[in-house]
């Protein structure tokens, strides 16, 4: 493509694939090799060298996955990407390059259950700490820098829904702090928020959600900005040795004076697909394609029955409360308005009288949702968190985490609103009989 700045949708359609040269194929090709033939052995040495670019192995780079890294680099306004197996593994990868034993971030409280387990059970195994704080409060992140923190992470939207993060403020903290602010956007999409435009420094993505739309297809992706000076440091030296500081396994290589705004990419690649080894199936990465062809279209009418349906459940007898950006009436409604003008997504939550054992039974009750551990899908899906996705965590962080043992999840989708509608409606009848 030219130079031209095309719209969301064009972007969507096109951005990282063109016609194959060989064959004039129009769709993008699923290269499901493992391996490509070098040229001569000067040629594979400057591969292994990192000295051209190139394809070497699937585990480090395949050329349907790098057109996905295209799409997703150009859609969020960053400079490149590396995609990877899952969410979880995109979040460990984005963390790889910057972190070291003894190494500390600080996390939103609210998170993805999964993501709250993986940063206070799994990461200390790494030596890395988390230090967990409530973003409603951009200042307690402030509060929570040390000398060893290396970076910041939130949710744009958060799972399960309904807290939207003052992203820039959020930046800017970081900025005087130092370190970078890493933004997971799977809820909003690159169509809803951009977070680069407010200052983050790194996106991740499960892919299998919005950006794939269908349910079929396990993936993640970081996203870099780079705009990120790497080298910044103290007494002479970097905070981030694996980005600035010499790579042993490349005869001391600097990626930031090799590669400068490029230089967590190739990291990423060079380093951490290849020594953690969570690549992304080329088959998955052309699904993924497929799905963000459609992806401004699909976000539209998921935002526009999710507001439907959460006004419905806002005035609904067996309801207590809707957590839903989009509702005037909600705290986050304002933040809404500047990072998600388009629409606050199609996931939130909502509380039913009654407590635990009124949402399971509404769980239990529906029909046309699909009662299943995903969002993002174009089937609608609903989870009871408490007792799934943030069954691991105690009481307490239940709560802290917007998982309350009254707490429902939806995923609203692309389905008649009307037919949505009508199925709550009727699980919540029975399950309040």
């Amino acid at each position: 493509m030219s130079d031209k700045t095309y719209g969301f949708e064009t972007l969507s359609v096109h951005a990282g694939a063109a016609p194959d040269p060989a064959t004039g194929a129009r769709a993008q090709p699923i290269y499901q090799t493992t391996a490509y033939v070098f040229d001569d052995a000067d040629h594979a040495a400057a591969l292994f060298n990192l000295q051209t670019v190139g394809f070497i192995y699937s585990r480090l780079t395949n050329p349907t996955n790098a057109a996905l890294e295209a799409r997703l680099a150009t859609l969020e306004g960053g400079r490149g990407c590396t995609v990877a197996s899952s969410g979880h593994a995109a979040q460990v990868l984005a963390l790889f390059s910057l972190m070291q034993p003894g190494a500390e971030i600080v996390a939103s409280s609210r998170l993805y259950g999964g993501s709250l387990q993986q940063m206070r059970n799994t990461y200390p195994k790494f030596g890395w700490k988390a230090e967990i704080v409530d973003a409603d409060t951009p200042d307690n992140f402030k509060r929570a820098v040390t000398a060893n923190t290396k970076a910041f992470f939130i949710e744009s939207l958060a799972n399960p829904g309904g807290v939207v993060s003052d992203i820039e403020a959020i930046a800017r903290i970081a900025e005087d702090a130092g370190v970078p602010l890493l933004v997971d956007n799977t809820l909003a999409t690159p169509y809803l928020c951009k977070p680069i435009d407010y200052g983050a420094t790194l996106i991740v993505h499960s892919t299998t959600k919005f950006l794939s739309g269908t349910g079929t297809s396990m993936g993640g992706a970081v996203v870099d900005s780079g705009k990120f000076d790497w080298s910044q440091g103290t007494n002479g030296g970097t905070r981030f040795p694996s980005l600035a500081g010499p790579e042993p396994a490349y005869h001391g290589l600097n990626f930031y004076e090799t590669f400068g705004d490029m230089a967590y990419t190739f990291h990423s690649h060079a380093v951490g697909l290849r020594d953690l080894g969570p690549s992304q199936a080329p088959f998955n990465a052309w699904l993924t394609m497929l799905g963000i062809e459609t992806l401004g279209l699909r976000m539209e009418r998921h935002c526009a029955n999710a507001a439907r349906v959460a006004a419905h459940l806002e005035k609904h007898p067996a309801v207590a409360w809707v957590n839903y950006a989009g509702l005037p009436s909600n705290k986050y409604h304002q933040l809404a308005k500047k990072y998600l003008p388009k629409g606050a997504g199609s996931v939130f939550t909502f509380g039913v009288k009654g407590g635990y054992d009124v949402g399971v039974k509404v769980v239990d009750g529906v029909e046309l949702f699909s009662h299943l551990a995903n969002i993002g899908d174009a089937k609608s899906l609903i989870i009871h968190p408490a007792s799934t996705t943030h069954r691991q965590l105690s009481d307490e962080q239940r709560v802290a985490a917007g998982a309350g043992p009254d707490v429902l999840r939806l995923s609203i989708g692309i389905e008649t609103v009307e037919d949505i509608i009508a199925d709550l409606d009727q699980a919540l009848e029975k399950a309040t009989a």
